[in-house]
């Protein structure tokens, strides 16, 4: 039906989080994945400049001949894809907050997101939360110097763990039973926010969701590969691309592009 690959762009290498759930759910789609890493995070960015950005990416993704585009970032999902999908004439796969998951399961009626100022700020992400987190207490914390840390290769850190206890210590505090990763490269973080936080939390990203809305809209719109071909995937950076191969398999390319 459609051999030409997916595109997936975020504003640095958090992303790729969506695209291992993407590959892992269609391993015959070849891909081309964008980090933005120069002009990370996109979450203290204007909504003007957010926008031109991913202009910039999607522009880059369509001369590549890529059938859909996943915004693989929260921030750019709120405050872009309603112009991107409104300009451009291929299907687009937003991310936003699970809040709905979280608000639908709680048993503490205490439910945290850790996002990015960009995404709290967000109508998109109030409208969620109005919609279906009424009567509950939902406990905002905008994550601040994380997306820096993991794209500098600091994921490990002393100082992204204490800034972690800091956020998370309101949360804890208020008896969340659910946490949010509002940010694409916060799933990077769960090994770390396991130990972190008392067992009876449930952390959730929005991986899996993206990866299956994403085969769902191929799929009506008749585009998945259904050939045996080896598909091609390759990464790009326009920042430190040793820190893209450190979470990354290596079997696949990966190369700096200044763009």
């Amino acid at each position: 039906m459609s051999n030409r690959p997916i595109g997936i762009f975020d504003s640095g290498i958090g992303g790729t989080s969506i695209f291992k759930e993407i590959h892992s759910l269609l391993p015959n789609e070849s891909c081309i994945y964008l980090a933005d890493s120069k002009n990370a995070p996109y979450g203290n960015k204007t909504k003007k400049e957010i926008l031109q950005l991913c202009i910039k990416n999607t522009e880059y993704l369509l001369k590549q001949d890529c059938k859909i585009i996943v915004v693989a970032c929260n921030t750019a999902t709120t405050n872009a894809i309603s112009y991107l999908r409104k300009t451009y004439d291929v299907p687009f796969i937003g991310i936003e907050p699970a809040i709905k998951p979280a608000a639908l399961n709680t048993k503490t009626n205490a439910v945290g997101i850790l996002a990015t100022k960009g995404t709290l700020s967000s109508q998109l992400f109030h409208k969620t939360t109005d919609l279906y987190a009424g009567g509950i207490k939902v406990i905002e914390q905008v994550g601040e110097g994380i997306v820096p840390l993991i794209e500098s290769g600091q994921l490990n850190s002393k100082r992204m763990v204490t800034l972690l206890n800091y956020y998370l210590e309101p949360m804890v505090k208020a008896d969340i039973d659910h946490l949010v990763l509002g940010c694409t490269h916060y799933p990077y973080l769960i090994p770390i926010l396991t130990k972190m936080l008392p067992k009876k939390v449930t952390i959730i990203d929005s991986g899996l969701a993206v990866a299956r809305q994403t085969q769902a809209i191929l799929q009506s719109n008749d585009l998945l590969n259904t050939t045996d071909s080896q598909p091609s995937i390759s990464f790009y950076s326009n920042g430190d691309i040793e820190v893209l191969r450190t979470i990354i398999d290596n079997k696949f390319n990966s190369s700096f592009l200044d763009f």
